[in-house]
């Protein structure tokens, strides 16, 4: 097939008067010689929906600066072509991170083109499926949790574990997988509606957003959290800190409320703890590789399914809207074949 459908966004520049240009999204036919160049070419079997997806696809220049483009951060499936030893037609691998669906075409497609530098074989014990389940939101709850017990030392011992953002995708998983392990897991949200969703993937507490912005004004709070998985910044990850057990970490990966951090260093200088900054992009592939044995090894996840929905490609445009508004909850697993 030397052509394929793909997911497109396209700039409008601004017209006299408007201060802003504007971002079309269309399913469009692309050729396979247009792809970018790179030692494997893959077939795609599955991608996911991330929020960086969505702020590519409404032309966050942070995120993307060239179009028209096809996001995707995330992408599974099978090799198609590979001028390098270390993969051949027929492997199944993934992809995630490095400069995939920002500036490189993307996973929402059927076919990718990459640099062998990027792409992981897929482990045993885990299909594409689950992989792009997880997807770059999972890895990342995984990198969480894996630095909090290497780095902060965390046990189930230490205390309850907050995660914020908890009904978005790192939060999901994060939840998921710490219940799992043997964690007393409590979790924050905005969203009233979603405890039950939170319950049933192991949550011991709910906490609403207004208790953890309290007290913003003190400079430490009660000791309470024996680990933070944030995504989330802001106000809500300076109270996490300031609320963290003597020697106790907090991983930080995201910045869904804030950029910004209001905190004070008497967290750090009176009770000894730990502020552990997390990125699964730019990740060296031999980390990467170990996390993804993790995830589907001794990590593995049981009825991952219940964290996704499905999507194809003529729904996506929907589903960005939606995780953009923080509607979305839990995994967005994009069919590109559907």
């Amino acid at each position: 097939m030397t052509t394929f459908r793909a997911f497109q966004v396209s700039k409008r520049p601004p017209e006299a008067g408007e201060g802003r240009p504007t971002f079309a999204r269309r399913i469009v036919e692309r050729d396979v010689e247009a792809l970018p160049p790179g030692e494997v070419l893959v077939d795609v079997a599955y991608s996911s929906l991330n929020y960086k997806d969505a702020l590519s696809a409404t032309g966050n220049p942070g995120v993307t600066r060239n179009f028209p483009h096809t996001p995707g951060i995330d992408a599974a499936g099978t090799v198609a072509e590979s001028s390098v030893e270390a993969f051949s037609p027929g492997d199944q691998v993934i992809v995630i991170g490095f400069d995939l669906g920002m500036n490189t075409a993307g996973g929402f497609a059927q076919k990718i083109r990459v640099p062998a530098g990027w792409v992981v074989p897929l482990p045993t014990g885990l299909s594409l499926r689950e992989s792009m389940i997880l997807g770059t939101a999972g890895f990342t709850a995984a990198l969480c949790v894996d630095k909090l017990q290497a780095v902060g030392g965390m046990v189930p011992a230490s205390g309850p574990v907050l995660v914020t953002g908890a009904t978005g995708g790192v939060g999901s998983v994060a939840v998921k997988l710490l219940a799992k392990l043997g964690y007393e897991v409590h979790t924050g949200t905005g969203k009233s509606g979603e405890h039950g969703y939170l319950r049933a993937l192991g949550a011991a507490e709910v906490v609403d957003r207004e208790t953890l912005l309290a007290g913003a004004e003190r400079p430490l709070g009660r000791e309470t959290w024996g680990g933070v998985v944030d995504t989330v910044g802001g106000q809500i990850l300076a109270n996490a800190l300031k609320a963290l057990r003597y020697g106790a970490s907090a991983a930080a990966c995201g910045l869904a409320a804030s950029a910004e951090l209001p905190a004070g260093v008497f967290p750090f200088i009176l009770r000894h703890v730990n502020l552990l900054g997390v990125d699964s992009v730019e990740l060296p592939l031999a980390q990467k590789a170990q996390i993804w044995n993790k995830l589907a090894g001794a990590w593995r996840l049981d009825d991952l399914a219940a964290l996704a929905t499905p999507l194809a490609l003529d729904s996506l445009s929907d589903a960005i809207d939606r995780i953009l508004a923080g509607r979305m909850v839990g995994r967005g697993l994009v069919d590109p074949n559907a």
